[in-house]
């Protein structure tokens, strides 16, 4: 067995009807002053006032800050910074979907240790203790609040940056499965792709351990069961419960094994196209799958890929022969994702052949790829894209 440690700082509060608990938990964390950093959507549909409603009732004094865009960016957080700074908040609460969250955690970086965003791009980069945050996640994807990576794109250049320190890991993270009704169609759709990427990846990167298969095994039974009874009937609670939690558990999964290459293929396709990351990354997820599934099968014929075991799970016609699994797990991801209403090619994305070198040269470039079960290239990644075109 690998040998690993396993540390989990964030309290997970679960059931319908739980943000009414926010003020509370978050006054236990010895707060007074708290910054509540959501975005207008959010707002808009409510989520973010019922949120600070259970703040205010704690006795604690609260401001929001709504500067968040999707895919928040270097000039999101020093928004959030400044505001921060003249506050002078002692507690961070998030209520949103992963850039909320990734938001907040970029913002208390700056705002506890100083300098720019770009001095916490890779691991353990923080130089001071951070302000304790909780997180109300409202959608059913990102997985952040049981992560202590923050996804923040260069304003400049586009590039994704991963910041992960484990003092940034959220200490509260409230799920309730009632915030999530409110989604809009797509963003249900492109949510739980991503939740689903996650879970496939993690189960088979060089970095899994016992623990973070076990989070995976667990998400992968929820999420797929709930996301096709989600898509059919928003308003399922039951389903939209399976949703959040498995998403919880992908990014427990992801805190203790990380990413691959389907990440690594979608973020040139966001940062060159302004492709959503969820139908970026379930586009490609499948071909990363089969690409994956050959080569391990070429390096140890007498051994079942980590895929193998994924398939058992699915009730899918084409998957039912052991000998078929991979393929069969591939079609049945390619057809989740279009019964998601999502695209399944390239092309129907605009995406042009000629940029396919660039995209590729940009994807080996991606940290998550390092931890591919197999090791990627260039030309690995451009024939990835060729085959999704």
């Amino acid at each position: 067995m690998t040998p690993f440690d396993f540390q989990c700082p964030t309290k997970v509060a679960f059931g319908a009807g739980r943000i009414a608990e926010l003020g509370a938990l978050t006054a236990a964390l010895g707060a007074g002053r708290v910054l509540v950093v959501s975005d207008p959507g959010v707002i808009e549909a409510g989520h973010t006032r019922r949120g600070v409603d259970s703040l205010r009732a704690a006795g604690l004094d609260t401001l929001i800050f709504d500067g968040v865009e999707e895919n928040p960016t270097t000039d999101n957080v020093a928004a959030g910074v400044a505001v921060a700074q003249d506050f002078k908040p002692d507690a961070i609460v998030a209520i949103g979907g992963g850039s909320s969250m990734d938001c907040a955690k970029g913002i208390n970086f700056i705002h506890s240790c100083g300098g720019r965003m770009q001095d916490y791009w890779g691991v353990g980069k923080a130089t001071a203790e951070l302000l304790p945050m909780a997180a109300v996640p409202t959608t059913a994807g990102t997985g952040s609040e049981t992560q202590s990576f923050a996804l923040i794109s260069d304003a400049e250049s586009h590039v994704k940056m991963a910041c992960g320190d484990k003092r940034a890991a959220f200490r509260v993270a409230v799920l309730d499965p009632e915030l999530t009704l409110t989604q809009p169609p797509r963003v249900t759709a492109l949510t739980g792709v991503d939740a689903i990427a996650h879970t496939v990846e993690t189960w088979v990167t060089t970095k899994r351990t016992d623990v973070s298969l076990a989070f995976s095994r667990q998400a992968w039974r929820m999420l797929i069961r709930g996301f096709p009874r989600v898509l059919r009937d928003p308003a399922d609670l039951e389903a939209r419960s399976f949703m959040q939690l498995g998403a919880c558990y992908a990014g427990l999964a992801i805190e203790n094994s990380m990413l691959g290459a389907a990440h690594a293929l979608a973020n040139p396709l966001t940062a060159h196209y302004g492709v959503v990351h969820g139908e970026a990354v379930g586009l490609m997820l499948p071909h990363v799958v089969r690409h994956n599934g050959l080569r391990m099968e070429q390096s140890q014929p007498t051994k079942p890929s980590p895929y193998h075991e994924m398939h058992l799970f699915v009730s899918y016609p084409e998957a039912s022969p052991p000998e078929k699994a991979i393929e069969g797990l591939a079609r049945f991801l390619t057809d989740l994702t279009a019964e998601a209403g999502l695209a399944t090619t390239l092309g129907a994305l605009g995406v042009e052949e000629t940029k396919l070198p660039q995209l590729a040269a940009d994807a080996a470039k991606q940290w998550t790829g390092t931890f591919n079960p197999v090791e990627m290239t260039a030309d690995d990644y451009q024939h990835l894209y060729e085959a999704a075109c």
